[in-house]
């Protein structure tokens, strides 16, 4: 499929990467959006809390919401598109990763980028519900990794998925992980391990016999978290295993669902792997946008809805 050229124009002030990533994550509030949780059961003992948000008529469509890494339901990166696609007709069922929703979830494993498994359990809960006819997937950042993995596996991806968008999705994670080790992207790393450090701290009691003090306070990086922890406890050899076999990249030229991937080019998270043309040249249900502007989950735009959340409503109304 043909490249497609952004129509994104950023606000004077929000052209740069790091206004547009920190100001979004940090500033952006999203009222009017009423959430309802629900708990469920996954197979392998453990939860997830979906929170959901509902059109005013009864619908038949929802969109499936993906956060980031250390991210919630709550996010207004999440929110935001809640409300927009609420308000035309789509309910939305925002996901909290395990571990994600303000309680600890029950298993020493928790979630990755990878993780398409929980995917599929909402997935198939919510069609058990006989609800809706029509679902759509939108991930962010980590979660967008993980939508278009789920998507591009050797599955029998069910009929009623019909399409899916993927936004600042770190598509090769080895290289994505480099990136955040730079030294321009030091103060997020420092954040992002602050997070999941605290997260992994009440697991020394829970599992003594799964990890150690000496391993915790040999985490240093956010490698050194995915070679301790997350390879570790997710069935990964190491860090290098894991970002191999979980990087959506791979499993692009198998997509079959239409899927939208939106990467700004100014993402200082991302690498060049991060950027698919390729792929997408020789894919037909793969549209790849590369906006000049937007940094990491940004696309501020005047208003409301943010371009990214705009984006996603049209392409689901074009399918």
């Amino acid at each position: 499929m043909p490249i497609i050229e952004s129509s994104y124009k950023p606000l004077f002030w929000a052209k740069s990467g790091f206004v547009s990533t920190v100001f979004s994550g940090l500033a952006r509030k999203v009222k009017g959006v009423h959430q309802t949780r629900e708990r469920i059961a996954l197979p392998d003992t453990d939860f997830l809390d979906l929170d959901w948000s509902y059109t005013e008529k009864e619908s038949n469509k929802v969109i499936i919401l993906l956060h980031g890494l250390e991210g919630h339901a709550q996010r207004p990166y999440l929110t935001g598109a809640a409300k927009l696609f609420n308000q035309n007709g789509i309910d939305a069922c925002a996901v909290n990763f395990r571990g994600c929703s303000g309680e600890p979830n029950l298993l020493y494993r928790s979630y990755h980028s990878g993780a398409t498994e929980d995917l599929e359990a909402v997935i198939n809960h919510i069609i058990s519900t006989g609800k809706y006819d029509e679902i759509y997937i939108k991930g962010i950042s980590l979660g967008a990794n993980m939508a278009l993995k789920y998507i591009g596996e050797e599955r029998e991806v069910p009929k009623q998925i019909k399409a899916v968008i993927a936004v600042s999705s770190p598509c090769d994670l080895k290289g994505s992980c480099d990136e955040l080790l730079s030294l321009k992207n030091r103060a997020y790393a420092i954040r992002f391990l602050d997070h999941l450090k605290q997260k992994l701290k009440p697991k020394l009691e829970q599992f003594p016999n799964k990890i150690s003090i000496d391993d915790y306070k040999s985490i240093k990086t956010l490698i050194d978290f995915d070679h301790v922890y997350t390879s570790k406890a997710h069935g990964y050899k190491d860090a290098y295993d894991y970002y191999e076999k979980a990087s959506s990249l791979q499993f692009l030229p198998n997509i079959k669902v239409p899927s939208l991937l939106i990467n700004a080019l100014n993402d200082s998270f991302l690498s060049s792997g991060c950027f698919p043309v390729k792929e997408a040249k020789a894919n037909p249900n793969l549209y790849l946008e590369m906006p000049k502007y937007g940094g990491h989950v940004g696309f501020i735009q005047k208003g409301e809805f943010y371009y990214n959340e705009k984006k996603a409503l049209e392409f689901v109304n074009s399918i």
